[in-house]
């Protein structure tokens, strides 16, 4: 028999007695008693309380900095708590370590990836401590078998031996959860699961998350994106600036009061207005790619990149656009066509040629923390480094005039003064995107490419990120723009382009751009706009 569940989100059991039945709450899977945790000055959560019924799924929601992520490293005995208690199954408990934590069955799948890039699928999915035989010999080919097996039941057609380093972000992301899960915990903790998953991969999670929750698995699941809370959750906890806002059923809340209550306040208009276009020419293109072939996926992209607008680029993960962007910084080799800046070809052979004053192109790119940041760095170092010689006199560095641009720069993405002397990894993830972003003004980039720049930020950050893109392009910038979020695309782009195994299969001006053609075009469907409007766009 089922336990009822009340509104309250606590489950009941029965208890049978001699001659009569009662019902008593059953323990919680997991709960915060009064937590409290600090890191130097700052509070990262402060008096917490909140707790997860035995079998749900629980999203924790929270801005970027709100305590969300202090929270999984707390329940993943990463760090202990410096007052209250934690509990699992109403029992407290004392973590010293993730293996702690292991024994009592949770186990955490992370955003920022733990895997060892170096090593193959297969050690990754047996580290820390892969099953022995005789002598400590490792079981390999039986350990071997069993990952197979397992990623046939998760639908994973990932080859065990290959360098996970190797692997595009999707993928790894993919393996970080199916490592989770191969350990068959009892609390599944998700730390921003989707933030590189998009389409079909995000519909497999959900499928993975509703076969766990039918073997009665406890799971945490911390997303900013709403849909996904709402057709995964069934109860959730908002947390701001370190302390616990609201716990309640996912269905008593409204998208409006969420966001209310995780930024402290309304967002009046999601999306900046589009600036009214003129009926006059436009201006010529600052980027252009012609016949572009650049890695294993781009095959012959045309586009056309203007000054003062945005251009959008949709695709399905591994379509070409990870190597569209970065053939247009020089982060790899063009194999075929070429790039024009201006009206004239450019050879760019490494990322120091696309930040030639005359070219000023900067690349926010899909992984800020190994490929857009140097974390144990300062803030005025990560944003000056790329122009360090606009600051350095008779081989010297003349660190006031450093500091001084990127506090500047630092004013206008709203990020905290204290980054300018505080190393990138000791803040959120919202604040280091924007850290990323503030080099490439610095450096008074022209043109922008930004792949994915929202990726894991929560909804007040992404707004200010919307606000600074079109203020960027309204200056006169002009902005290469990817996301895996197809209304972002949608509220935010002047144009479109859509990748499909590696060619531009559709280019949408703004009257016809909505996630409907997009998606057509991205899933290879006949419907999309005929080959004169397809040409005439460009």
């Amino acid at each position: 028999m089922t336990p009822p569940v009340p509104r309250s989100g606590r489950r009941i059991v029965l208890v049978r007695k001699a001659d009569h039945v009662t019902l008593r709450e059953a323990p919680s899977a997991v709960s915060l008693d009064a937590v409290s945790k600090s890191f130097g000055a700052t509070k990262a959560v402060s008096d917490v309380t909140f707790s997860v019924a035995p079998g749900t799924v629980h999203a924790l929601l929270g801005e970027n900095g709100a305590g969300k992520s202090t929270t999984m490293k707390l329940l993943s005995g990463l760090i202990a708590p410096d007052t209250g208690r934690l509990l699992v199954d109403g029992a407290p408990v004392q973590f010293h370590s993730p293996r702690d934590a292991h024994r009592v069955g949770i186990q955490t799948a992370f955003q920022e990836l733990t895997l060892v890039r170096d090593l193959s699928v297969l050690d990754n999915m047996l580290l820390p401590k892969a099953p022995a035989g005789l002598l400590g010999l490792l079981k390999r080919r039986a350990m071997a078998e069993r990952v197979a097996d397992h990623f046939d039941r998760l639908g994973l057609q990932t080859d065990l031996y290959a360098e996970t380093g190797r692997l595009d972000l999707a993928e790894r992301q993919k393996i970080e959860i199916a490592r989770a899960l191969f350990r068959e915990p009892r609390v599944l903790l998700l730390d921003e699961p989707t933030s590189a998953l998009a389409g079909s991969d995000v519909k497999w999670l959900g499928e993975i998350i509703a076969e766990a929750r039918a073997r009665g698995v406890t799971v945490l699941f911390i997303s900013h994106r709403m849909p996904e809370v709402r057709d995964f959750c069934e109860t959730m906890t908002i947390l701001r600036n370190g302390r616990h806002i609201a716990t309640g059923r996912v269905g008593d809340f409204t998208d409006e009061a969420v966001v209310e209550m995780i930024i402290g306040r309304s967002l009046d208009q999601t999306f900046p207005a589009r600036p009214q276009r003129s009926l006059r020419e436009p201006p010529a293109p600052v980027l252009e790619t012609r016949d572009l072939a650049a890695g294993p996926k781009l095959k012959a992209a045309n586009i056309a990149l203007r000054p003062g607008e945005i251009l959008g680029v949709a695709g399905l993960q591994g379509m070409g656009q990870r190597e569209l962007f970065s053939a247009c910084f020089g982060a790899i080799p063009v194999d075929a066509g070429e790039i024009r800046v201006d009206g004239r070809a450019v050879h760019l052979s490494s990322p120091a040629d696309a930040l030639h004053p005359s070219l000023r192109i900067g690349l926010l790119p899909e992984e800020r923390k190994t490929e857009g940041l140097f974390l144990k760095l300062d803030g005025t170092t990560n944003a000056s480094l790329p122009v360090i010689e606009r600051f350095t006199r008779h081989g010297l560095i003349d660190g006031a005039a450093e500091q001084a641009a990127a506090q500047k720069v630092f004013a206008t993405v709203d990020v905290s003064p204290v980054a300018a002397f505080t190393e990138a990894g000791a803040f959120s993830g919202g604040n280091q995107q924007k850290i990323a972003i503030a080099k490439w003004l610095v450096a008074e980039s022209r043109i922008l490419l930004l792949f994915d720049p929202t990726r894991g930020i929560d909804v007040g950050t992404k707004h200010q990120l919307y606000g600074l893109m079109r203020a960027f392009a309204d200056a006169g910038g002009a902005v290469l723009f990817h996301s895996t979020e197809i209304p972002e695309l949608v509220n935010l782009s002047d144009r479109v382009i859509v990748l499909y195994e590696g060619a531009i299969v559709a280019q949408l001006e703004t009257d016809e751009i909505d996630e409907l053609t997009i998606m057509n075009a991205a899933l290879g469907s006949a419907h999309q706009p005929d080959a004169a409007r397809t040409r005439a766009s460009a």
